[in-house]
């Protein structure tokens, strides 16, 4: 995954809204948008935009049916969050690892 896909990913995900919208849409499957409205207090417009940016990063689709509009979550993206997470995650223990074995060499050269 390139770094632009990532950050479009983390800015969807970013926002209480959209992360709002994305558990709605995992708990109750796919709802049209018009549904999605009635949870928040904002005009079905602002839903609309913020419900783009989820798109852009791939983390929910559309489907339309006639005149309406079925918005499902798309978690496949997440786990390139996932494994950015992670990689971090192992350079902060490859760090606190040097620096416990450190700090027991430092404790033994003391003895």
């Amino acid at each position: 995954m390139d770094d632009d896909a990532l950050s479009r990913i983390l800015k969807a995900a970013g926002d209480t809204t959209r992360r709002h919208i994305l558990t709605l849409l995992v708990q109750e499957g796919a709802l049209r948008v018009t549904a999605l409205g009635a949870h928040f207090d904002m005009s079905l417009n602002s839903v609309s935009k913020h419900i783009k940016v989820l798109e852009e990063a791939g983390l929910v689709t559309r489907r339309t049916l006639g005149r309406e509009h079925f918005i499902a979550a798309e978690l496949e993206p997440l786990k390139h969050t996932e494994k950015w997470f992670g990689q971090l995650k192992s350079v902060w223990e490859l760090r606190l690892s040097a620096l416990d074995q450190l700090l027991i060499t430092k404790e033994h050269d003391d003895e």
